[in-house]
């Protein structure tokens, strides 16, 4: 005889429906997700806020940001909420927190920098948070690792040669009149960056205007302001002037630090690497003590750099802080390279002609 066992089939319950709450949590939710991961490995938006890099990038210019070139960095603080840098909105409150650190890894890129990129970096002297989460900065990169870097008379020279000029390149003059000249004359030439002076105005323009302002018969004379050789000025890199009697267009010649080259440590040099080998190389135990480099508790005379190193500057020459004051921007700190503006706003122009129809969507040279 026979016995026949039978399963009963399992019941299957219909699927629970989502209230409409999580359904908006969920979507919201996958939002925040696909924003940040889009945000940290391929493009990210910036605004212009100062006028440093007029007239190639104007202040009110919104950017894109290309994390793929250089190649995107996996993040060096992870506790961290989504879609922010270092604070919760307008607020004073940390948006991060630096419990956990972890080495920060660079992704291929399509590209190795260029010189004269437009290149979004964290300010490398800003000690107060993650080297990730540092302010941006926006510059041009004047000077590549390995390279002799030197500035005379405002000309930048790469190994002794003249380099290429930036097409929008301002320099500060000093306009000579008798005659008071309002806001509207100024934006009438494209001159959004000037201000009083005895017997004139101080101005930032390119040298093309800087001619034409010379042509007009009230403006008695156009002269630029260049700060002379031998001339010391406060606050320039590296703040030594006893040894360097640098301004901020005579400068140099200096070498830009390149991956496993090895410099002499002396007197004179230290002054230009200690930042670098204290702060930006991670090396837990560096410090200078008495005008000497100790590592490891151990005095040394010669150092091999381990990442490379830039020399950023803004194309408003006068009117601009960069390597020239801070040093130089390690290349760990890089974030990407501008690519276009996709919208421009002019903060000197009324509702009706607030946006700068002829930059959207430009490429950035």
């Amino acid at each position: 005889m026979k016995t026949f066992f039978r399963f009963k089939k399992k019941e299957q319950k219909p699927p629970v429906k989502k209230s409409l709450m999580r359904e908006w949590g969920d979507a919201l939710m996958f939002a925040v997700v696909a924003a940040t991961l889009i945000r940290w490995a391929t493009f990210e938006a910036y605004a212009i806020p100062s006028a440093s890099m007029e007239k190639s990038l104007l202040t009110g210019d919104y950017l894109f940001v290309s994390k793929l070139h250089y190649g995107s960095r996996t993040p060096a603080t992870p506790l961290q909420l989504p879609l922010t840098h270092q604070t919760i909105g307008s607020t004073k409150i940390p948006s991060y927190s630096d419990a956990i650190t972890l080495p920060s890894f660079r992704l291929p890129g399509f590209s190795e920098i260029k010189r004269n990129d437009a290149v979004v970096f964290n300010l490398p002297p800003e000690d107060e948070h993650p080297f990730d989460l540092k302010t941006h900065y926006i510059k041009r990169c004047v000077g590549m690792a390995g390279d002799s870097f030197g500035i005379q008379n405002g000309q930048i020279y790469i190994n002794g040669q003249a380099a290429l000029n930036p097409p929008a390149e301002q320099f500060e003059y000093y306009l000579i009149t008798d005659r008071e000249l309002n806001k509207r004359f100024f934006l009438d030439r494209n001159i959004t960056d000037f201000y009083a002076a005895p017997n004139g105005y101080a101005v930032h323009v390119t040298p093309a205007i800087a001619k034409e302002l010379v042509t007009l018969d009230f403006i008695k004379d156009v002269r630029l302001l260049i700060s002379p050789t031998g001339e010391s000025e406060p606050g320039v890199f590296p703040q030594e002037p006893s040894i360097y009697t640098w301004n901020r267009d005579n400068y140099g010649p200096l070498y830009i630090p390149k991956k496993n080259t090895t410099v002499a440590i002396t007197p004179q040099t230290l002054p230009l690497y200690a930042r670098i080998i204290t702060a930006y190389e991670h090396n837990p135990d560096a410090k200078v003590q008495n005008g000497k480099l100790f590592l490891n508790g151990k005095e040394v005379k010669r150092y091999t750099f381990k990442q490379n190193y830039y020399f950023m500057m803004g194309d408003n020459r006068h009117n601009s802080e960069d390597s020239r004051y801070w040093g130089f921007v390690p290349e760990d700190h890089v974030v990407g390279k501008a690519v276009f503006v996709w919208m421009s706003l002019d903060p000197n122009a009324d509702f009706l002609h607030k946006v700068r129809w002829n930059r959207l969507f430009t490429s950035i040279n």
